[in-house]
C-alpha cells in the first residue's frame, strides 16, 4: 500500500478515487511518565517519553487509515494528513486522514 503525502503517485494513473478514509488513536499520559517529564523539564531538552508516545499514537492511527483504505480495496491513500487535538486533559487524539485511491 502506498501511502503520500502528495496528491498524486509519480508515474502511476489513479483509475478510481474510492473516497476520505481515516484512522484515530487516543492517548493517556502515563503518570511515571509525568513524572520523568517533569524532572527533564527543569534541565530542558526533548522528552523522550512523550516523543515515543506521540511516535506510537502516529503508527496507530496509519494502521487504522491503511486498514481502512485496504478495505474499500484502494491500492493507495494519497493527500495524507495528521491532526492533533485535545479530547480531555492528559488525552489526546491523533488522526491520520486522506484519500482511498486505486492506481496502475
Amino acid at each position: 500500500m502506498l501511502i503520500v503525502t502528495t496528491d498524486s503517485v509519480p508515474g502511476k494513473k489513479v483509475v478510481k478515487s474510492l473516497g476520505l478514509v481515516r484512522g484515530s488513536s487516543v492517548r493517556t499520559r502515563n503518570l511515571g511518565r509525568d513524572i520523568t517529564a517533569v524532572f527533564r523539564n527543569m534541565v530542558g531538552g526533548e522528552v523522550p517519553e512523550y516523543t515515543q508516545l506521540m511516535a506510537q499514537s502516529r503508527e496507530h492511527a496509519l494502521s487504522r487509515m491503511r486498514e481502512e483504505a485496504e478495505g474499500l480495496g484502494a491500492n493507495a491513500v494519497v493527500g495524507v494528513r495528521f491532526m492533533t487535538s485535545m479530547v480531555m486533559s492528559g488525552a489526546a487524539e491523533i488522526l491520520a486522514y486522506g484519500t482511498a485511491i486505486i492506481v496502475e
